[in-house]
């Protein structure tokens, strides 16, 4: 059984129909790529994923367990965390209390210590900047910090929404690194990217999505070396 099953999901916004009937999985373990340009419904299909849009058809498996209409901070505790486009840290806080944010579903008080040590040790700069605010924070800080929040909940399945954006090449290696680091220590990966190179990279499979259809799917090195890809995605 998958960890995560897609199936048939058709969302609009108004009359405009974003997503027409995809249908994928995620199984556990997997690091998988969604690929696509700008206005394919990359985002709109994690949104749907993690609670924040209800599509008008199709379902959301989760587990074994419908979960597409489970409010988004439920599917939270069911182990899912979702690291959004844009980071949304938040900015008035420091980045101590919004690491805390992200146990805001666990109740263990020793275990959350023990979660926030080891995000400390992935992400150092994070502790090295655990009282300041935010909003003050670098880009790359941000998205350091918007990962390691979500690491907070212990999720068995991370949802990450172009990690990437606006960071700097070098910044955009640390990223990955700490992406595959993350999948080696036992959480299963669903990363939306527009750095099809970098994606393709570090997943097991991959999907292509164009005008909110798939319309390719397989082995991600594979995908990698197809021609297609390679002239609508990597600039070869």
């Amino acid at each position: 059984m998958a960890m995560l099953e897609i199936k048939d999901i058709e969302v609009y916004y108004g009359m405009i129909q974003a997503i027409k009937g995809i249908s994928f999985e995620v199984n556990k373990g997997e690091v998988i790529a969604l690929i696509g340009a700008n206005g394919a419904g990359k985002t709109t299909i994690l949104h749907t994923i993690t609670g924040l849009l209800s599509p008008k058809c199709g379902s959301v498996l989760f587990e074994g367990k419908d979960i597409t209409k489970v409010p988004a901070h439920k599917i939270v505790s069911l182990g899912m965390a979702h690291v959004p486009e844009g980071r949304r840290v938040f900015a008035e806080l420091t980045v101590y209390e919004n690491l805390k944010m992200g146990a805001y579903t666990r109740k263990d008080k020793d275990e959350i210590e023990q979660t926030l040590q080891m995000v400390y040790q992935r992400f150092p700069r994070l502790e090295e900047r655990k009282n300041q605010l935010a909003g003050t924070l670098s880009g790359g800080e941000q998205q350091m910090l918007a990962m390691g929040r979500a690491l907070m909940s212990h999720p068995k399945i991370i949802v990450m929404d172009e990690p990437s954006m606006g960071l700097s090449p070098i910044l955009v290696n640390q990223i990955f690194d700490i992406i595959e680091e993350v999948s080696k220590s036992g959480t299963t990966v669903l990363l939306v990217e527009q750095n099809a190179k970098k994606a393709l990279s570090i997943a097991d499979r991959a999907y292509v999505l164009e005008t909110g259809k798939i319309v390719l799917e397989g082995n991600a090195k594979e995908l990698m070396n197809d021609d297609s890809i390679k002239k609508a995605y990597l600039g070869e």
